[in-house]
């Protein structure tokens, strides 16, 4: 049994409704009858339709106007009665479709966009995640030390040393000549 073609199983607890119905019914599967309609309705907006039902149309009223009197089956006399009918029927047929096949392309654009919406969402939060992050960086890097601050703190304490006595002035000029400038 498929997924789709579900029965309905009887219990044997239970009683049987007995229901009479007047016409016995067809299972019809809703998507397969959907995919058909859009079909139908794809093949009405093609050229090749309209093509086809221009000749159909026109076969039809030359038959009828210009084929003798007695093999004439929709006579012009009573103005293409049956031709109306053909093309009412049609088109009564033809509109439900369509709306059918629209309103199947409407739910899946709707599923589309909220499928593009959850994405949207998504990206929105990654990147005020990741504008989160490169600012914290850029905090945490202004508290890193660059070069140029550690040679000016060295300095600004070699300076307080000499200032306090901890080093002579002789010891500390050395020290600054061997240190290569940036």
């Amino acid at each position: 049994m498929r997924a789709g073609a579900r029965r309905e199983v009887s219990r044997l607890d239970q009683p049987r409704e007995l229901r009479r119905r007047l016409f016995p019914t067809v299972p019809i599967s809703s998507e397969r009858f959907g995919v058909w309609s859009e079909k139908f309705a794809r093949f009405m907006g093609t050229a090749t339709f309209l093509i086809w039902m221009t000749i159909f149309v026109a076969v039809w009223l030359a038959w009828n106007t210009f084929a003798p009197e007695a093999a004439q089956f929709d006579p012009r006399s009573l103005n293409y009665t049956l031709l109306t009918l053909i093309l009412s029927l049609q088109a009564s047929y033809a509109a439900p479709l369509i709306l059918l096949a629209q309103n199947r392309q409407d739910d899946r654009d709707r599923v589309g966009l909220e499928q593009d919406r959850a994405r949207d969402e998504r990206n929105l939060a990654d990147t005020e995640f990741l504008t989160r992050e490169v600012a914290s960086l850029r905090l945490a890097m202004r508290d890193t030390a660059t070069r140029d601050f550690v040679r000016s703190e060295l300095r600004s304490l070699l300076e307080e040393m000499e200032e306090r006595g901890y080093l002579r002035a002789e010891d500390a000029a050395p020290a600054e000549q061997d240190r290569p400038t940036a």
